[in-house]
């Protein structure tokens, strides 16, 4: 992990506190550790051209379109931007820009090679951003991901302790990657606020426990046919489904996939739309949503 950034002259924010810039770096390290790669930031043009070939091998963009150019990458690193890549060995297996925003950081694409992620490379990645932004004061980052993408929902609110702050429908419009083409490109915007005790407790290992409570209804569930039911809206809290696999559902049944998407919108967008809190996300594929008055 790289425990200064590249400027020399560059001292650590201190509006945040010694200890929790610490006790981040100590989580980063422990995960990298765990994963058995090391994180650093990039500077030279030959690991920028590594990080976007990278990038470009995970999400498959047209040829002559890539993602993220190496020129762009060397400007926003040399902004302040955060642009990182996660080798194992002398391998490089994961890469990350982020953006320096208004609020914060936006982390804007990550990749981790498929040979990587059972690894959790994806999550030392995230740690170590983590612990880079306590040290240079900045103590929000948000990023968004598909809603309808269960494994990433856990990751994102279970494992890491985000937040959804926004539903964002069809948000970077058509989209030519191989990932995303001919799908409409719904987003959840989440918070991750770094001090949180709930972000504290995950980057320690201690995953966020999604708390339905005693009596919540279900807004959206599966039929016995795999296809989206509409449920009550109702209740205090509210839970949504979303397919166990939809990148599976995509490539076997395009249009079951596109009936969760607008179902999922009609839901879960709707709820947020509404003053809704998402406060969890459960491991068997529940979105848990409060509409008023429990506690967090």
């Amino acid at each position: 992990m790289a425990d200064r950034p590249a400027a020399d002259d560059f001292r650590p924010d201190e509006g945040v506190p010694q200890e929790l810039r610490r006790g981040a770096h100590r989580a980063a390290h422990r995960a990298a550790d765990a994963a058995g790669v090391r994180v650093r930031e990039l500077t030279g043009i030959p690991d920028l051209v590594h990080a976007a070939a990278l990038i470009d091998r995970v999400w498959r963009p047209p040829a002559g379109s890539p993602l993220i150019t190496p020129e762009l990458m060397r400007v926003i690193g040399h902004a302040g931007g955060y642009v990182v890549g996660a080798y194992a060995d002398d391998r490089m297996v994961a890469a990350c820009v982020g953006l320096l925003a208004a609020d914060g950081l936006h982390s804007h694409i990550a990749g981790v090679e498929g040979h990587a992620r059972g690894r959790s490379a994806g999550y030392a990645l995230k740690l170590h951003q983590r612990a880079w932004s306590l040290y240079h004061g900045i103590t929000r980052v948000g990023w968004t991901f598909d809603p309808l993408i269960s494994r990433n929902a856990y990751f994102n609110l279970a494992k890491l302790g985000a937040a959804p702050a926004e539903y964002l429908t069809d948000f970077y419009g058509a989209m030519q990657d191989e990932v995303n083409a001919g799908e409409e490109t719904d987003r959840l915007l989440v918070h991750w606020d770094l001090a949180s005790p709930r972000v504290a407790a995950a980057c320690e290992g201690r995953a966020h426990v999604a708390d339905a409570g005693p009596s919540p209804v279900v807004g959206l569930d599966a039929k016995p046919d795999g296809r989206p039911a509409a449920g009550r809206l109702d209740g205090a809290t509210v839970l949504v489904r979303v397919p166990a696999d939809m990148e599976a559902m995509r490539a076997a049944d395009p249009a079951a996939a596109r009936e969760w998407r607008h179902a999922v919108r009609d839901t879960l967008g709707a709820l947020m739309a509404g003053g809704a809190s998402v406060t969890g996300f459960a491991r068997d594929g529940w979105y848990v949503v409060e509409r008023e008055g429990r506690n967090r």
